[in-house]
C-alpha cells in the first residue's frame, strides 16, 4: 500500500535545492546543495535534473522555456526516511534574462522516479545585469532616460539571436536632458557574451501622425559594448542616439 501511495505522490521522496543567495549575474557559477529526503518506501531515482527556466510573451500568451538543463546524478536509490545531500555547481548562461519588469527566472529541481509523481522544487532567482549591461543602464540614466518596461518576447524569425527563441527588450523613456521632448522612447535589446555586449537600439523619434503610422519615426541600429567604463559607454550611446534622433 505504501508503494501505491508513493506512486501518486503520497509519502514520496522530496527534494530541496538550497542556494547561498538568490541573487546571481549571467556568467557566474553558483554552488548549491541538493537535499533529498526519502519517503515511506525505497525508491529508485532515474535522474536528478535541474532546469533554469524563464517565460516569454508570444501572440498566443506566455510560454515557459528552458534556458539550460543540468544533470546532477543518475541511477540513485533513496531508502525510506534516508537523507542525502549533494553539492552542485550551476553555470548561469549569459543569455539569462535580467529579472526586471515582467521577467521571471527560476531553477526547477526534479527527481525522475519511475511509476511515480516526480517530486519538484522551484527556486526563483534575482538576476542582476552583467557588468557591461549595468554600465549601459547607468549611462542611460545619466543621459536622462528612465526604465519604463522590461519584457521577454518571442523572436520567431531569429532576427536578434540564432540560438534561442526569445529576446529581452528594455524600454526607456527620456524624462530629462537633451533627448527629453525629442524622442518618444528608446528600446534596447542586449545580446551579452563573455567578451562583449551587442546592443540593438531602436530610436523612436517624436514625429507627426503620418510618420508614426508608417513607422518612419523609428530607426534600429546596432553597436558593441566592450567596456564597463560608464563615462565611455555614455559618450558612445549619446553619439549613437544623437546621430539617429
Amino acid at each position: 500500500m505504501k508503494k501505491v501511495l508513493a506512486s501518486i505522490g503520497i509519502g514520496n521522496a522530496t527534494v530541496d535545492t538550497v542556494l547561498p543567495s538568490d541573487t546571481v549575474r549571467p556568467g557566474e557559477t553558483v554552488d548549491a546543495e541538493v537535499h533529498i529526503t526519502g519517503g515511506t518506501v525505497e525508491q529508485d531515482i532515474g535522474t536528478v535534473r535541474f532546469e533554469l527556466e524563464t517565460r516569454y510573451r508570444t501572440d498566443e500568451g506566455y510560454r515557459e522555456v528552458d534556458i539550460k538543463q543540468y544533470t546532477l546524478a543518475e541511477g540513485l536509490t533513496i531508502e525510506a526516511d534516508e537523507e542525502e545531500t549533494r553539492s552542485v555547481s550551476l553555470d548561469i548562461p549569459y543569455s539569462t534574462p535580467v529579472t526586471l519588469g515582467n521577467a521571471d527566472v527560476w531553477i526547477e529541481t526534479e527527481l525522475d522516479i519511475k511509476r511515480a509523481v516526480d517530486p519538484e522544487d522551484k527556486d526563483y532567482l534575482n538576476v542582476r545585469p552583467e557588468p557591461r549591461l549595468q554600465a549601459v543602464f547607468d549611462a542611460l540614466d545619466e543621459l536622462g532616460f528612465s526604465l519604463h518596461s522590461a519584457e521577454c518576447e518571442a523572436d520567431p524569425h531569429s532576427y536578434f539571436t540564432s540560438n534561442r527563441r526569445f529576446i529581452q527588450e528594455f524600454e526607456f523613456r527620456p524624462t530629462s536632458g537633451e533627448f527629453s521632448g525629442a524622442l518618444d522612447e528608446l528600446e534596447v535589446i542586449p545580446r551579452p557574451s563573455a567578451d562583449s555586449l551587442e546592443l540593438f537600439v531602436e530610436v523612436d523619434r517624436r514625429g507627426g501622425i503620418l510618420s508614426e503610422l508608417g513607422d518612419l519615426d523609428e530607426r534600429t541600429v546596432q553597436t558593441t559594448i566592450r567596456t564597463t567604463d560608464v563615462a565611455k559607454v555614455r559618450n558612445d550611446l549619446e553619439t549613437l542616439i544623437r546621430n539617429n534622433a
